[in-house]
């Protein structure tokens, strides 16, 4: 078994496929929208046989009311960047480019090489060695 996709709710369906687009190198199919629903979605692919995003927008999907990553549910998505060296560039690029650093690169106490980074929605996402 394997995760196939993880589906995000977002506000700017195309400011966030932007997002993910720029910093972790995803590709994206084309956008599907369900005009009777009100709902469109981007899947982004982390390569062929790989796991994948979909980031899904309708305009009834209301905000949560806690902070992100804190509230029962999805708490953060975890991605492997296979170097120390990868997550300290990354983590500095995205610093620069004014994204919210919610956690500077270090070792956890778990043993991980790793930073955190909000996404331009708020969604807590960990950078790993």
């Amino acid at each position: 078994m394997k995760i196939e996709h993880i589906a995000i709710w977002v506000d700017d369906l195309e400011k966030m496929r932007q997002f993910y687009r720029t910093y972790f190198n995803v590709s994206c199919g084309e956008k599907y929208v369900n005009p009777k629903k009100q709902y469109a979605s981007y899947f982004l692919s982390f390569g062929p046989g790989q796991s994948r995003i979909e980031l899904m927008h309708r305009p009834d999907i209301g905000e949560n009311t806690g902070k992100r990553g804190f509230t029962k549910g999805l708490a953060h998505l975890s991605l492997s960047l296979g170097s120390k060296e990868a997550v300290n560039q990354l983590t500095e690029r995205l610093r620069k480019a004014d994204y919210t650093i919610a956690s500077k690169p270090r070792t956890t106490g778990d043993g991980y090489y790793e930073s955190a980074v909000l996404d331009p929605e708020g969604n807590y996402i960990e950078l790993l060695a």
